[in-house]
C-alpha cells in the first residue's frame, strides 16, 4: 500500500481538478529503469484499468499500482514539497537502501 500525505491528496485534487479528469480517474505509480540509481518512479492520472493492477484507497486518494511495481512500493509514502528547494511530489520509500540526490530514482 501507498500512504498518501495530506500534502500529496491536496496537490492530487487540484491537479484533476484543473485538468478535468474523468468522474473514474485514479493515481497511476509505478517504476521503470532509469535514472542515476537504475530505478525511476512514475506517476499519472489513468482511467483504466489492467488485469494486474493493485488498486487501494488512502486518504481519499486512489491509487493503482501494477502487480511488478507494487513489490518495489509496498509501504512507500507519497508526499508533496512546494517549499524553497524545490517543488513536486517525493516519493519516500522504506525500501530503497540508495537514493539519487534528486530523488526522483532509487536502487534495492
Amino acid at each position: 500500500m501507498i500512504i498518501v500525505r495530506d500534502s500529496a491528496r491536496d496537490e492530487v485534487n487540484r491537479l484533476m481538478s484543473q485538468e478535468g479528469a474523468k468522474e473514474n480517474a485514479f493515481v497511476r505509480v509505478g517504476v521503470k529503469g532509469g535514472g542515476c540509481s537504475g530505478l525511476m518512479y512514475d506517476l499519472d492520472f489513468d482511467s483504466e484499468l489492467k488485469e494486474d493492477d493493485k488498486v487501494f484507497e488512502d486518504n481519499g486518494v486512489k491509487i493503482v499500482v501494477d502487480k511488478k511495481s507494487y513489490l518495489y512500493l509496498i509501504g512507500t509514502e507519497l508526499d508533496f514539497s512546494s517549499g524553497l528547494n524545490g517543488k513536486g511530489f517525493a516519493f519516500i520509500n522504506p525500501n530503497a537502501n540508495r537514493t539519487c540526490g534528486c530523488g526522483e530514482s532509487f536502487s534495492i
